[in-house]
């Protein structure tokens, strides 16, 4: 125990701070010393605190019961007993910011789940594989906040992982317009059919705030670093639809591309898909997928109920790639929202802060 990080987990009652604690139960190198909440939660043990409201599938970890909940709001305290924190906290964006830098200040890396920061010029927004060269913007924004190991670093939009890790695969093919929509699980709301029972049979064509971040984030993650900001890419044009559907765990998309390549061969785009993988799987991280993307061939694939957990969830389905009469491709990607999508991939961004000196020991 003692070699590994302490951890808190900011926001940890809620389901993604709930999917945190799942997942790092016997992470090798991370070790959930300290769970902050609001002041509603402050001071019940963990257990208590959520008592009637774990959401996960999987028993709460038993060493996490007894855990005193701290209050969010008391910062220096909280930082002051661990190496880094998570970020799950619910409360306005303004909030959010103010409170994830004020974190940072105490030289506390925060590796977040939130939105709040995903624009501010001097924090990496990473999917680990596709760009974990963004990480050099951490020095800049040290330099702005004065801090000389706390920083920001956040994790994209759950939605974006079912398309965005493709189209990186085939970028050499120069994809420059796409068509998303997105067929999103409750679970992306914190919701389960117990806390949403109107979802059962039932579709909600908007989703508040989803459709600007499906077409510009992937931009900024394909972005270059200039100047200490990250210039976001200009292709591919994206523009999107995203549905909220009747599934607790697994975001689907229909992608429709164009690409400036023509005569591009259905198993050369295959191909790219099954050997597209990066710096986590080259340093074999705890939580890194050794197989990021899996083509399925069967027309019925992918599936949620066969294929969202692929990877322990930290993995990529497409089926159903085919030509198209409008457009030159189109296929069927899937996610774990959740997973890939939110905690998983806020945990895998941190072991790579980690594997590249970003987060130590204090």
């Amino acid at each position: 125990m003692s070699e590994k990080l302490k951890v808190g987990i900011l926001g940890g009652t809620g389901m993604v701070g709930q999917r945190f604690v799942s997942l790092l139960e016997n992470h090798p190198w991370f070790e959930v010393t300290l769970i902050a909440a609001s002041p509603r939660s402050a001071g019940q043990t963990y257990e208590e605190a959520v008592s009637g409201r774990w959401k996960m599938d999987t028993p709460m970890p038993a060493a996490v019961k007894n855990i005193v909940v701290k209050n969010v709001n008391e910062i220096e305290d909280t930082a002051s007993e661990v190496d880094f924190v998570f970020s799950a906290v619910d409360m306005s964006k303004d909030e959010i910011k103010k409170i994830e830098e004020a974190y940072a200040r105490t030289e506390t890396p925060v590796v977040s789940n939130n939105s709040a920061h995903r624009w501010t010029p001097d924090v990496p927004m990473m999917v680990p594989e596709i760009n974990p060269q963004h990480m050099e913007l951490i020095p800049y924004q040290r330099k702005r906040l004065g801090t000389a190991r706390g920083f920001v670093a956040v994790k994209p939009n759950c939605s974006i992982q079912s398309y965005a890790p493709v189209l990186s695969a085939w970028m050499e093919f120069e994809p420059y317009e796409a068509v998303v929509s997105t067929y999103q699980a409750i679970s992306g709301a914190g919701k389960t059919f117990a806390d949403w029972p109107q979802m059962e049979g039932n579709i909600i064509p908007f989703i508040s705030g989803e459709e600007e971040k499906s077409e510009k984030e992937p931009l900024r993650i394909w972005g270059e670093l200039k100047n200490g900001v990250i210039e976001p890419a200009k292709e591919p044009v994206i523009t999107s639809q995203c549905i909220r559907v009747p599934v607790l765990n697994g975001h689907t998309a229909s992608v429709f591309v164009k690409f400036k390549k023509k005569s591009i061969e259905k198993e050369a785009l295959i191909e790219k898909l099954l050997a597209y993988s990066g710096l986590p799987q080259q340093l074999a991280l705890p939580s890194a997928p050794k197989q990021f993307i899996q083509y399925l061939e069967d027309d019925s694939r992918p599936q949620i109920t066969m294929d969202v957990d692929f990877e322990h969830g930290m993995g990529i389905s497409v089926g159903r790639l085919r030509t198209d009469t409008v457009y030159d491709w189109k296929f069927v990607g899937l996610s774990h929202n959740t997973v890939r999508g939110a905690a998983g991939g806020a945990v895998l961004c941190a072991e790579l802060l980690k594997a590249q000196g970003y987060i130590t020991k204090k």
